[in-house]
């Protein structure tokens, strides 16, 4: 297993739009490894292909504490969102040590393939499907901070240019 390197916020390669998976392959399976690999070092609890400058539609994501319930959706379409929104407090692997609130459907049903090419349908709410919604965001160009305002995306900006110069 290897960690791959994140892409930061604003990486122009953040915006690419990820290509449906043609054939889950070993580089595939190779691929759900690493990032899940990557994801629990970094340590986060979803992470898109597009985010390891990967544009093919690939997330994983485990919400346990304990790290050991791997959800894997290749693939992945939102068949059904429900009307109630609710607002969460997201943060991203992507955009260190930014949490911001964001307004989103509060129940989704999404249609994916798992590792093993088989199709399934869930429906969730809470923080799966707020997971759900910001990693396919990934898959579709968009990076969390877009829902804020200019001042607040522009004050983001500012921080992590701030970051980046701090010796680590």
């Amino acid at each position: 297993m290897t960690v791959l390197d994140i892409l930061q916020y604003p990486d122009p390669r953040l915006f690419q739009i990820a290509k449906p998976v043609s054939q889950i392959d070993d580089r595939i399976r190779q691929l759900i490894s690493d990032m899940a690999e990557t994801m629990y070092g970094a340590p986060g609890i979803g992470l898109a292909a597009t985010q390891v400058n990967v544009h093919e539609q690939v997330i994983v994501m485990d919400l346990l504490e304990t790290r050991n319930a791997l959800r894997v959706f290749i693939n992945p379409e939102l068949v059904w969102c429900s009307d109630k929104q609710k607002i969460y407090e997201e943060g991203c692997l992507s955009v260190p040590g930014i949490y911001e609130e964001v307004e989103r459907s509060d129940r989704v049903r999404v249609r994916a393939l798992n590792e093993k090419g088989e199709r399934f349908e869930i429906e969730v709410d809470g923080l799966l499907s707020v997971c759900i919604q910001h990693e396919m965001d990934h898959l579709n160009g968009r990076v969390f901070v877009e829902y804020l305002s200019l001042l607040k995306r522009n004050r983001i900006n500012k921080k992590l240019k701030k970051f980046r110069r701090m010796p680590h």
